[in-house]
């Protein structure tokens, strides 16, 4: 039986009234909670984000101003963007044979002088046990299968590998953004009861190698690093400015409160915000926030130099959250040239004004390295084809087959 548009049009408009009610108390609880940040001294919001660490919540810690607004510097003449994004094919239990895809993808813009544009890509097919799985140094029958989740963090590993491999080879002389579509930090690996061996070798043998090497890069010419967030869903700031308004200790605050919510005043005008509303309300176009860290007790594997920091940018279309390694954000300006902090932010804003409110970068080499789903019905029909021209064995499941043979 098709879905009954009718009643759930009706059960839409009675949730839209509601919503309606709740944005204007929403808009107006913000404002108070702005209002109370904005009169929190620096110093005292510095000493309560770095006691927030005992706290049942993730809050971001205080290097200079709760709120602040700074606006971009001018860009320099001729510089250029590098970015490096990926796609997948998982492993299908429905084909014959073991194997995932990876389509690494990206692009070298160049402006100024002499503007110029390079696009890449390149698939790679895996089918060896070696990539496959990884397997435990100590104990190689200690096995852990690369598909679902793995995969996808195994990727966000390869993309900054190949980024790294192409700010090596591109002309070193010119100010150069290196972007990242997404987050610095790899949050999967977090959580999901991967075995210790896992994490070691996935960010301490390459992750973390390859964002020493760009470290090692950024000493011997102009170079930056940052990732971008669209649409943040984070509560880092949010968080710190509602460990500044806490009067109570760590222990009571984890009596009465939890990861999401406070039961008491005046700490609960903080709940159900997200950090982007607070900076959709102070942050001019073009203007970013101060300077946070992450939680120490998130990151904890991210130390010394490839900690990491973060601000929210406003492009002109959305609040968007930045993030850098220390060595980004504590680089010193130096005589006639922008921080790599300051000069990150001015890149990342002549992006954004050029793709109307998100980077060119990055889309581009989304483009490139995008698996369409003709792309993914192809590839499958590879696979059979060069089995059968082999005079291999072919088979698939009945559930799949049922799927693509439709009774009615």
């Amino acid at each position: 039986m098709p879905l009954d548009l009718g009643k759930t049009i009706l059960q839409l408009d009675d949730a839209s009234a509601g919503l309606g009610r709740a944005y204007h108390l929403r808009r107006h609880a913000l404002d108070h909670l702005i209002r109370q940040a904005q009169d929190v001294n620096p110093t005292e919001a510095q000493a309560k984000s770095q006691a927030a660490a005992g706290r049942p919540f993730l809050a971001a810690q205080i290097t200079d101003a709760l709120l602040g607004a700074i606006p971009p510097q001018p860009p320099p003449q001729d510089w250029s963007v590098v970015s490096v994004d990926g796609s997948h094919i998982d492993v299908d239990r429905h084909l014959p044979i073991p194997c995932y895809l990876v389509n690494l993808g990206g692009c070298v813009l160049t402006y100024g002088r002499n503007p110029d544009a390079q696009f890449f890509n390149q698939p790679h097919l895996a089918t060896t046990p070696e990539e496959l799985y990884l397997s435990d140094p100590a104990n190689p029958n200690n096995e852990q299968p690369v598909t679902g989740l793995l995969l996808g963090i195994l990727r966000n590993v390869q993309e900054l590998e190949r980024l790294v491999e192409v700010v090596e080879s591109s002309p070193p002389e010119i100010p150069t953004l290196a972007l990242i579509d997404g987050t610095l930090i790899l949050w999967g690996l977090s959580g999901q009861g991967y075995r210790p061996f896992v994490q070691q070798r996935l960010l301490h043998h390459r992750y973390l190698p390859a964002l020493e090497r760009l470290r090692e890069l950024a000493q011997i010419r102009p170079l930056t690093l940052a990732a971008y967030v669209s649409l943040p869903r984070t509560t880092e700031t949010v968080n710190a400015i509602r460990a500044c308004l806490c009067p109570y200790d760590p222990q009571q605050c984890e009596t009465f409160c939890n990861n999401r919510l406070a039961s008491h005043p005046p700490c609960d005008a903080a709940n159900g915000f997200f950090d982007r509303e607070i900076f959709q309300k102070t942050l001019g176009p073009g203007e970013r926030s101060a300077l946070y860290q992450t939680g120490p007790a998130a990151t904890r594997e991210y130390q010394g130099e490839q900690s990491v920091y973060f601000y929210y940018l406003n492009t002109g279309l959305e609040i968007a959250r930045i993030e850098v390694p220390q060595w980004v954000a504590a680089a010193p300006q130096l005589a006639a040239a922008p921080s790599l902090l300051d000069l990150g932010h001015a890149l990342i804003m002549e992006q954004c004004q050029k793709g109307q409110g998100y980077p060119v970068a990055i889309s581009e080499a989304h483009e490139q390295a995008v698996i369409t789903t003709h792309d993914r019905r192809v590839f499958k029909d590879m696979v059979l084809e060069t089995l059968e021209r082999q005079n291999l064995p072919t088979y698939t499941s009945e559930k799949d087959r049922s799927k693509a043979r439709p009774w009615v």
